[in-house]
């Protein structure tokens, strides 16, 4: 069993700074063209994701389940590779990789104190691992920045990754809700012209890791000392997860994950990533980052806080409910074999969906995914199935209906 978290786990923010983070998260200002948020992927609404199995980026229309894909020539050239993660706890001082793939994580490789996709073009200053993610999505062309040619933003992405951030900067520094309360709230900031993509990014980790934490469930509780915090059949779940049915192993420690790679199999759809030269669509996972052949379909085992609202599961979203992705954990290969396209939350797009499940049509491809399981299979009964389900959902916290900040009045998905 875990130590229960406290206050000393967790980085402390700037709660001003954290106030104007929470503007931009929902200010579709920081995108190339000026139409697409940070909350549009990660809203509460739907657990700090967005309902779907592969997102709906740049370009979409709407919000959650019922985003479209736009129309006419604004309308998305390709679904977002990978399932929205949860943004929950991840201002927790011990997080030191993030991402699918583990594409960020704390590191000197670069000199900066971050080995990133921006590499030694990163900016100083950053205050957390959550800062230097949150300007990754600026940069992705299918996210937040838009198509090539359309927008200042991605032309200057296009040319180099850093290139982008200093005219988002400019749009944020002169606008006048933003840069007085810059001014006030960062020491280092003297003027307006003394704003960068710095403190954009630290105000939204500020907002993103004082909204988000969620340290009151049930669970958090029983830990903290309260036997009576969890009912019978979320303790008889709680026995399976740390003994018979072996989840522990990997989602492992207060954060409930290892923070490790695992190949477990999932059923591959949508573009996935692939290595820089691939010829044919795939998800490497792991490989991606690292280049090498062991790590190749393993992706970053996730933090479970409130993973009863963040619903499809999976790195890709394969998996509708709770009891089908743990079905999955218990036999992978066999559930790859049952596996239906029609469990992937996927919204109509008539010009992508030809494609969406084309690595299945790869006899080799698809040999090579069943042959990378790094987990062996479990037997459970239904009823002790059930019990892991609502030992799940004791893990969901009890205020997250009371939040800090909540959605700002006039948002508009």
């Amino acid at each position: 069993m875990p130590r229960p978290l406290s206050d000393d786990d967790f980085l402390s923010f700037d709660m001003e700074q954290a106030a104007i983070g929470h503007q931009l998260f929902y200010d579709p200002i920081l995108s190339g063209n000026r139409n697409i948020s940070c909350a549009h992927c990660h809203h509460p609404d739907f657990g700090t994701s967005d309902g779907l199995s592969l997102g709906i980026g740049e370009g979409g229309q709407g919000l959650g389940p019922d985003r479209t894909p736009g129309t006419g020539a604004d309308r998305i050239r390709k679904r977002i590779p990978r399932n929205s993660p949860g943004l929950w706890n991840l201002g927790a001082k011990d997080i030191h990789t993030l991402f699918h793939d583990g594409r960020l994580s704390i590191s000197d490789v670069y000199g900066n104190g971050f080995n990133s996709p921006a590499q030694e073009w990163l900016p100083e200053g950053l205050n957390s691992l959550l800062a230097a993610q949150a300007l990754f999505p600026l940069t992705s062309q299918f996210e937040m920045a838009g198509n090539v040619a359309e927008n200042q933003v991605t032309g200057a992405v296009h040319d180099r990754i850093d290139k982008g951030w200093p005219i988002l900067a400019k749009r944020v520094r002169t606008d006048p809700r933003y840069g007085p309360a810059m001014v006030a709230a960062f020491d280092e900031v003297k003027t307006t012209k003394d704003i960068t993509i710095t403190q954009i990014a630290n105000a939204l980790a500020a907002f993103m890791a004082t909204e988000w934490r969620s340290t009151d469930s049930p669970f958090d509780q029983y830990l903290a000392g309260d036997s009576d915090a969890l009912s019978p059949a979320q303790q008889n779940g709680m026995g399976l997860f740390y003994g018979k049915a072996q989840c522990s192993t990997c989602h492992a420690g207060s954060l409930l994950s290892d923070q490790k790679f695992h190949a477990l199999a999932l059923p591959p759809f949508g573009p996935g990533r692939t290595r820089r030269w691939d010829p044919y669509v795939r998800d490497v996972g792991r490989m991606g980052e690292s280049d090498r052949l062991e790590d190749a379909y393993r992706f970053r085992t996730p933090m479970l806080r409130n993973v009863a609202l963040t619903a499809p599961y999976g790195h890709n979203g394969a998996f509708p409910d709770l009891e089908s992705m743990i079905r999955h954990h218990l036999d992978p290969a066999d559930s790859l074999s049952q596996w239906t396209w029609d469990k992937a939350a996927l919204p109509k797009i008539p010009w992508l969906q030809k494609a969406d499940f084309v690595a299945w049509d790869d006899r080799l491809e698809m040999a090579r995914q069943r042959n990378k399981i790094d987990i062996t299979p479990v037997v459970l009964s239904d009823t002790e199935l059930d019990s892991l389900v609502t030992f799940m959902h004791a893990l969901t916290g009890t205020s997250l209906d009371t939040p800090l900040f909540g959605v700002p009045e006039g948002f508009e998905p």
